[in-house]
């Protein structure tokens, strides 16, 4: 994140997280939280409420820069994201990500701890996991799977 960009969070949220007892409600408060609004089981419009302008364009200015950025975890969540969603979806979650990093950073009184660029990876691709999920997909296909390791 930028100087600019810390400037404009300390000026418009401020370093006191009690009046946002979660991460959720700073989200909210901001108009940075993905909207939810569902009738008779049937998805409406997620949209976002508009929120502090000043706010939501340095959050949308650091999700640009962290989504360039070579190996962090936000670029790779950017990047899954963006692969599922589109780009404007992907933006707004890597938005999202920087404003609960800040308020965790902020209430924790913590350092910043990257998760790295392959963090994501690192969690899908537990052996036990994967094992499992092989597992099922044969099982659903009708066979009957009988594990032993390998000598």
């Amino acid at each position: 994140m930028g100087r600019v960009t810390a400037i404009v969070l300390l000026a418009e949220v401020g370093i006191d997280m009690s009046r946002f007892p979660t991460a959720a409600q700073l989200a909210s408060w901001a108009g940075i939280c993905p909207g939810n609004h569902a009738s008779g089981g049937k998805g409406l419009s997620g949209r976002t409420r508009h929120g502090n302008k000043w706010l939501r364009t340095a959050l949308t200015e650091a999700a640009w820069a962290a989504a360039r950025s070579r190996n962090t975890y936000l670029a790779s969540q950017h990047a899954q994201v963006r692969g599922r969603r589109g780009i404007q979806k992907a933006i707004g979650t890597t938005r999202h990500d920087i404003l609960v990093a800040y308020w965790h950073i902020v209430a924790g009184n913590t350092v910043y701890r990257d998760l790295g660029g392959d963090w994501h990876t690192r969690r899908r691709r537990k052996p036990e996991k994967r094992k499992n999920t092989l597992v099922g997909d044969l099982e659903k296909l009708g066979y009957t799977v009988t594990i032993e390791p390998a000598a």
